[in-house]
């Protein structure tokens, strides 16, 4: 098994900040996403970018890595786990915990992954959202698809060598727990604490879905209809003129499905104004035209 520099995946330093690498995930989960991307591997480099930002983006879970990346591990380097599996990355004092991670772009990490994080418990003691489940129950944590929480299903799973099947709620919320009667160890229950799984495109806020949607300068400028991907399918949305980077526009009803009488969330379409790289000489013409055009006139304190 090879040691994985997470870090270098994503292409940043190993003091980045929370916010820097996800804005580095979200860039290259953008640049090498199947149903885009034309690159050479880009679906292996899309796996590979998924699991350092899964890695990295849970504080326990990248304490645990850099734990093992200060003894001094290079990528490539051959490394081999202690019985039992790495430790470190515990759920609380007394028990560890087994993290159960289901499909949607999420599935299919490396074994060294698979080895660093994933450990079963079925030891007594309580934690958020269990109380105190007896002697056997095993506990883990399931990262569930936002496509699979909006629509609702089942999802295959691995534990312990074996494949279960969930049945997911349509708008299940994170924190609550999926009881599986008899799937635990010793003959207990397994109980499943669900979390969100990361998205490579959109982000939950609550029951809202926040998308970051590109629009050229001219769309920007003049305005524009485009072609938004949402959990229900693709929908149009105007770009109203004069939009400038950071307008948030909202598509209603198109989050998460709201339960217990809520109502469902909205999707919020947030400008990131991109200016391509010119491409030939009328393209560079037209830029430098521009830049005649606003000289001295567009720039803000």
């Amino acid at each position: 098994m090879q040691f994985k520099d997470y870090y270098a995946v994503l292409g940043v330093e190993a003091s980045a900040g929370e916010a820097e690498i996800k804005t580095a995930y979200r860039r290259l989960a953008r640049k090498y996403h199947p149903d885009v991307s034309k690159e050479t591997g880009a679906e292996d480099k899309f796996k590979a970018v998924n699991e350092a930002y899964e890695a990295l983006r849970d504080p326990e879970r990248r304490k645990a890595y850099d734990q093992l990346r200060g003894r001094g591990y290079r990528p490539g380097d051959e490394i081999h786990p202690p019985p039992g599996g790495f430790r470190g990355n515990g759920g609380g004092p007394g028990f560890d915990h087994e993290e159960v991670f289901g499909g949607g772009g999420n599935g299919g990490f490396s074994d060294f992954f698979e080895s660093l994080f994933r450990r079963q418990a079925q030891q007594q003691g309580g934690g958020p959202g269990f109380g105190n489940p007896p002697r056997g129950d095993t506990r883990a944590r399931l990262a569930v698809p936002v496509e699979t929480v909006y629509r609702g299903g089942a999802m295959r799973i691995a534990v312990n060598g074996r494949t279960l099947e969930v049945k997911v709620p349509r708008g299940i919320r994170p924190g609550q727990v999926i009881r599986l009667a008899g799937q635990g160890g010793q003959g207990g229950n397994l109980l499943l604490e669900v979390e969100y799984a990361t998205h490579p495109r959109f982000e939950v806020d609550g029951r809202n879905i926040i998308y970051a949607l590109q629009v050229a300068p001219w769309e920007a400028a003049l305005g524009a209809a485009v072609s938004v991907p949402t959990l229900g399918g693709t929908v149009e949305l105007k770009v109203p003129a004069g939009s400038e980077a950071g307008r948030r526009l909202r598509l209603r009803g198109r989050g998460l499905p709201g339960t217990g009488g809520q109502a469902d969330g909205d999707q919020i379409v947030e400008l990131e104004v991109q200016a391509p790289v010119p491409q030939g000489e009328a393209q560079q013409a037209a830029y430098e035209a521009l830049r005649e055009a606003f000289s001295g006139e567009w720039r803000r304190e």
